[in-house]
C-alpha cells in the first residue's frame, strides 16, 4: 500500500507538472522571439535617431556603444546598401534592401544564423539610409534553453517534494494499519485483551473501534463459555453422586432386591442424561422467541425427585403466572436451587409456584439456619456458589432473575417473564 500511494502521487505529480510545463514552455518560446524582436527593434530606432543627421548631412554616421545587458548588433548602411559603421554584412542583405523603401516602416526576419530587423532613416520623404540590428540565433536558443532547464529543473524539485510527501502520508497512513494488522494478528492468537491504538485519523480509528468491540465480544463470550463449562461440571456431579451413593448401598445390602437398586440407577441415569442434554442445549441454544413454559411438566417431573439423606421434597402451586422461558434452564436452575438446599441447609425443602403482579415466581425454601446478609451468589466452588452462578446468568439468558429473597429461612425465588412480556422484579 505504501508503495501504491507514493507512485500514484508521483504519478500525479508528473501529470500536474507536465500538463502545467509544455504549455508554459511554448509561451516562454514564443515570449523570448518576441521580446527579441522587440529589443531589436528599439536598438534599431535609438540608432536611427542617433545618424539621422549625419546621414541626412552626407557625413559618415557614428553607431552609439550597444546599452549594458542589451543583446544584439546595429550596423548602418546607405541606400546604395553599403556598410557605412557598425556590424553587419559589406553588402545590404535582404532585409536591409526591403527595409529602404519609404513605404515601409520595419523588415525583419532570419538571415543565415542571425535574426534581422532593419528600420529606414528619413530625413523628410527621403530615405537617407537603413539601421539593421541582428542577434545570433544561439543567443535566442540559448536564452530559451537556459529557461526551459530552468523550468526542468523546477519541474523535478516539485516532483521530488511530491515523492518525499508522499512517502511521509504513506508512513503516516500505513502505520497504524500496521498496528491494526498486529491488533488483529494478536486476536486471532487468542488475546482478547488486545486494543487497536487510535491514530487520530477518523475512518482508521472507527476500523480500530469496530477490532476493539468485536475483540471484547469474543472475550466475553469466551469467558462465559469457559464459565459456563466449569459451572456446567458442577452441575453432573449431583447426579452422578446419587448415582454412587445408591449403587454403594445396593453392595452393603446384598440380601435386598437387586431390581429395586437397578430401577434406581437407572433413573438416576436418566437424570444425569436429561442434565447433559439440558446443558447442551442451553450451551449452542440461540436467543429465539421463547416458547410458553410448560409449567406443569417441570413440576411434576420435580415431584418425582428423590433428594438425598432422606430429605422430603413439597411442591405447592399457588395460582401461578403463564410464563416464557426455556424448560431445560427452567429445569436447571431448580436443580441448583434444590442441591443448594440439600447441601446447606436441612429440613423440608419447599417449591412454591406463584403469581408475583405479571411474572412467575418459584420459591425453593428449607428449615436451615439464618443467612445473615452474606450474599451465597458471590461463594467459591468449594461451598457449591459455583452452581447459584451458573443458575443466575442462565435465569438472566431467559429474561427472569433469581436472588435471595429472604435469608431466614433461607428462599430462593426465580422470576420469570410474564406471557405478556413483563417482569416485576420488584416482587418478593
Amino acid at each position: 500500500m505504501r508503495r501504491r500511494i507514493v507512485t500514484l502521487t508521483v504519478l500525479a505529480a508528473v501529470l500536474a507538472t507536465s500538463l502545467f510545463g509544455l504549455p508554459l514552455g511554448v509561451a516562454v518560446f514564443w515570449y523570448y522571439r518576441t521580446n527579441t524582436t522587440s529589443e531589436l527593434e528599439r536598438a534599431a530606432d535609438a540608432a536611427a535617431v542617433v545618424v539621422s543627421d549625419a546621414l541626412a548631412g552626407g557625413r559618415t554616421p557614428r553607431v552609439p556603444a550597444p546599452e549594458a545587458g542589451k543583446m544584439g548588433e546595429v550596423g548602418v548602411y546607405d541606400v546604395a546598401g553599403r556598410l557605412l559603421a557598425g556590424h553587419g554584412p559589406a553588402l545590404a542583405d535582404g532585409i536591409v534592401r526591403s527595409a529602404s523603401s519609404a513605404d515601409t516602416d520595419m523588415a525583419n526576419g532570419p538571415v543565415g544564423d542571425e535574426q534581422v530587423l532593419a528600420v529606414p532613416v528619413l530625413s523628410g520623404p527621403r530615405v537617407t539610409g537603413v539601421v539593421r540590428a541582428s542577434v545570433p540565433q544561439a543567443e535566442l536558443t540559448r536564452r530559451i534553453g537556459l529557461t526551459w532547464l530552468a523550468m526542468a529543473g523546477l519541474a523535478i524539485v516539485a516532483v521530488v517534494a511530491a515523492w518525499l510527501v508522499a512517502r511521509r502520508i504513506a508512513a503516516r497512513l500505513t502505520r497504524p494499519l500496521d498496528r491494526l494488522a498486529a491488533a488483529a494478528t494478536q486476536l486471532g492468537e487468542g488475546d482478547f485483551t488486545v486494543r487497536a491504538p487510535r491514530a487520530g485519523i477518523t475512518e482508521i480509528d472507527e476500523v480500530g473501534s469496530a477490532l476493539d468491540a468485536t475483540a471484547a465480544r469474543i472475550g466475553d463470550t469466551l469467558d462465559r463459555e469457559r464459565a459456563f463449562s466449569a459451572e456446567a461440571s458442577h452441575q453432573l456431579r449431583t447426579p452422578l453422586t446419587g448415582l454412587r451413593l445408591q449403587l454403594e448401598a445396593a453392595l452393603e445390602a446384598p440380601a435386598q432386591d437387586p431390581y429395586a437398586a437397578i430401577r434406581a440407577g437407572i433413573g438416576s441415569a436418566d437424570r444425569l442424561e436429561r442434565t447433559i442434554e439440558d446443558l447442551l442445549a442451553l450451551s449452542r441454544e440461540r436467543r429465539e422467541p421463547r416458547a410458553v413454559l410448560d409449567l406443569d411438566a417441570a413440576l411434576t417431573e420435580l415431584r418425582g425427585t428423590t433428594l438425598l439423606n432422606g430429605r422430603e421434597l413439597r411442591v405447592e402451586v399457588v395460582d401461578p403466572q403463564p410464563a416464557r422461558a426455556s424448560a431445560a434452564a427452567v429445569r436447571q436452575v431448580l436443580a441448583v436451587l434444590l442441591d443448594n438446599a440439600v447441601a446447606h441447609g436441612r429440613g423440608t425443602v419447599t417449591v412454591t409456584a406463584r403469581d408475583a403482579g405479571g411474572a412467575l415466581a418459584i420459591d425453593v425454601a428449607d428449615e436451615g439456619p439464618d443467612l445473615g446478609e452474606a450474599d451465597p451468589f458471590t461463594k467459591t466452588a468449594t461451598n457449591h456458589g459455583i452452581g447459584l452462578r451458573l443458575a443466575r446468568s442462565l435465569a438472566e439468558a431467559e429474561g427472569g432473575r433469581l436472588r435471595l429473597s429472604r435469608p431466614d429461612p433461607p428462599t430462593f425465588t426465580l422470576l420469570l417473564p410474564g406471557v405478556d412480556g413483563t417482569n416485576r422484579h420488584d416482587q418478593p
